[in-house]
């Protein structure tokens, strides 16, 4: 499983014109799900992306998480992260879950979130989305489960 997680000042994803969801300050964690993922996997994501320490304390040093401080976090599944581009010039997805799969564990990961972040809101899976921030920092960490990178 990989992530973006970006610091944001504000964020909302539209469908259609219409706002399906929508957050003040807090991060947005756009999620990769692969064909082999676990549930180890996705507790691993959603633990980094709630405990990262990326807010900054009294002193203006990065040491609080979103979990300190009560911001709001925003989900949004994009297969796109398993994009695979090293060869030619069209990323191949081939390690990116197939639609079906991927549906149900982007539901399980909304839970184990919800677990972890009360103040959670998602996009809507495999949905044309368009997703507007204001990048605070801007603050953009990348996370795989598998510690690829």
């Amino acid at each position: 499983m990989r992530a973006v997680v970006q610091r944001v000042k504000n964020a909302s994803v539209s469908v259609d014109g219409d706002i399906v969801a929508k957050i003040d300050a807090g991060i947005v964690v756009l999620l990769g799900i692969a064909q082999d993922d676990t549930v180890k996997d996705m507790e691993y994501i959603a633990d980094k992306c709630v405990n990262l320490r990326i807010f900054e304390d009294g002193q203006d040093v990065m040491n609080l998480s979103l979990k300190d401080i009560g911001a709001e976090l925003l989900l949004v599944s994009q297969f796109t992260l398993y994009g695979d581009a090293r060869k030619g010039r069209r990323p191949s997805y081939i390690k990116a879950a197939p639609p079906e799969d991927a549906r149900d564990l982007f539901e399980q990961c909304i839970y184990i979130f919800r677990e972890r972040c009360d103040r959670l809101q998602t996009g809507t899976f495999q949905a044309d989305m368009d997703v507007a921030l204001v990048n605070d920092g801007p603050v953009t960490i990348l996370l795989d489960s598998r510690k690829e990178f």
